[in-house]
């Protein structure tokens, strides 16, 4: 059974903080409930302002602005025992901050109760109805989150039961069972959801945890069951695991169940990446849906199904979810991702033509040497060109040299590159010091250059990675080099292999620059002046 409407509640401003290495700043934290606005998310969950003055800051800044759909919410606990909910600080706080949703979460599993907070069933479940009750009596719409419900319910369903009906005894608008440990399976989740609804008249939420990495699927079945609101993060930041990823639950519920849950479902992708840039994470290329490599192609077998017919291989359209289809070329590969690869790049090729052959026996060549161009698609892109055109070289490299020196006698220690190269038919000297032999590389070839081909001065270096490959053979192993890079406008990578990590790394760089420069059409050459 599917609910007709599910309503999607974000916490990532709150519980997704709890997750290690996650951690917004106030105008983080708005410009991201702005954008969950601007998505189409009901409820966003800003924090707890009782537990520290940023989130006292947050609900001060939320008021100031006006919300296109969303509703924020502040999250607190219920007041303490044996005392009265009007004359708690962290009661009274969570009305100061003046939202129209209270959230506050209670224990309903015995253990907690008797062990953590050391009350009685019968105290706890008045503590519940008691707050839930004067927050309403305040004009708030309350949400209760019954802490543990499942580890509860399984231990003894009628004291889990006793926590939630207290919190519709007390007038609760939504009572939200939660997965707190994360450690509970699909089928005992969708039985109990579905006892619980049948029990209570109010509506039913679900609140999961990804420790057994079921936190998207026990929500799926909750909602199946009936519950009709569903708590989550962006990404699945959270505590230990995460939580459930909203990012994989809602394309889930809209194109599999059939569930209309946000306008626009193809800003998905977006607002993914938009909240891992803010929280400074790398973007996990494998997420589902979002991911890069979510519609990624390398086998032949598949690029040459999918070319023919997407959804041979893929489970939806990419474009729905803001994604697309990516085709990758390495030693797996066959003439399809060939063809399909070099389509991407501006290139058309026929199937069975001398070119792709050729182009594809150099992949393998050089992918048996340590290459690979998956990541590397500038690489690639440069790989065709000189299969293709042969290309006259941008400039010829004469001589490069590396210094380190170290002195502990001293205190001193620098780092000294020279290359020496031709273009534009004119031998050029250059030394550049650096923060290690790459980083003086680099500065010394864009010092040589920068007078012939000024547009490289746009062009810095993003990252760069180094792996190691054969690793069985010690110091003597080959070195891989990736390398992007950036002119502020686009972004591309290159690849470099050898025996020595400065050779690599000198390739890699060599190819980012010529992609750069080969990129322009013709290269335009500045003369220099020798004088």
């Amino acid at each position: 059974m599917n609910p007709t409407k599910v309503f999607l509640y974000d916490t990532t401003l709150r519980d997704g903080t709890q997750g290690e290495g996650i951690s917004f700043s106030v105008h983080d934290k708005i410009r991201i409930a702005q954008k969950l606005d601007a998505f189409g998310i009901e409820y966003i969950e800003g924090g707890w302002p009782g537990s520290n003055p940023k989130d006292i800051e947050f609900f001060r800044e939320a008021v100031r602005h006006r919300w296109r759909q969303a509703k924020i919410c502040a999250f607190g606990s219920t007041c303490r025992a044996n005392a009265d909910p009007a004359a708690d600080a962290q009661i009274r706080m969570l009305l100061d901050a003046q939202t129209p949703v209270v959230t506050i979460v209670g224990k309903s599993w015995r253990l907690h109760v008797e062990q953590i907070i050391g009350v009685d069933p019968q105290e706890n479940e008045r503590m519940i109805r008691d707050s839930v009750r004067y927050l309403k009596a305040q004009g708030r719409e309350v949400i209760f989150d019954a802490e543990h419900f499942f580890d509860g319910y399984r231990d003894g369903p009628e004291d889990a039961l006793g926590a939630i009906r207290a919190a519709a005894e007390g007038g609760a608008d939504v009572v939200v069972l939660c997965d707190t440990n994360g450690g509970s399976l699909p089928d005992e989740v969708g039985e109990i959801t579905g006892r619980v609804c049948q029990e209570l008249s109010i509506p039913v939420g679900i609140h999961t945890h990804n420790d057994c990495e079921l936190a998207v699927a026990n929500a799926l079945v909750a909602i199946r069951a009936g519950a009709v609101q569903v708590q989550g993060t962006v990404n699945g930041y959270g505590e230990r695991t995460g939580n459930c990823n909203l990012t994989s639950l809602i394309p889930n519920l809209q194109l599999k169940l059939g569930l209309e849950v946000v306008p626009d479902l193809s800003r998905l992708r977006d607002l993914s990446m938009f909240v891992d840039e803010l929280a400074n994470c790398p973007h996990n290329i494998r997420a589902p849906f979002v991911g890069q490599t979510a519609f990624t192609h390398k086998g032949g077998l598949h690029v040459h199904a999918v070319q023919k017919l997407a959804r041979s291989y893929e489970h939806i359209e990419p474009a729905l979810v803001g994604n697309h289809q990516h085709i990758v070329v390495s030693e797996l590969s066959g003439q399809s991702n060939v063809i399909a690869k070099a389509r991407e790049m501006g290139f058309a090729f026929e199937k069975g033509s001398p070119q792709v052959g050729a182009i594809l026996r150099e992949v393998k060549r050089l992918e048996h040497l340590g290459y690979e161009f998956e990541a590397a698609e500038a690489s690639f892109e440069l790989l065709i060109r000189r299969v293709l055109e042969s290309p006259a070289p941008l400039w010829e490299l004469l001589e490069y040299h590396c210094t380190y020196i170290r002195s502990v006698r001293n205190r001193y220690e620098t780092c000294e590159a020279t290359v020496k190269l031709r273009a534009n038919q004119e031998d050029i000297y250059t030394v550049a010091e650096g923060d290690g032999p790459v980083n003086a590389l680099d500065a010394a070839l864009r010092k040589a250059l920068i007078p012939v081909y000024p547009m490289i001065e746009k062009v810095t270096l993003d990252d760069y990675k180094v792996r190691i490959i054969g690793t069985h053979q010690g110091t003597g192993s080959r070195t891989r080099v990736l390398i992007d890079s950036t002119d502020h406008h686009d972004t591309w990578c290159t690849v470099g292999v050898s025996d020595n990590i400065i050779e690599a790394s000198w390739l890699a760089l060599c190819d980012s620059y010529e992609y750069r420069l080969r990129k322009e059409g013709n290269p335009q050459i500045t003369q220099i002046n020798t004088d």
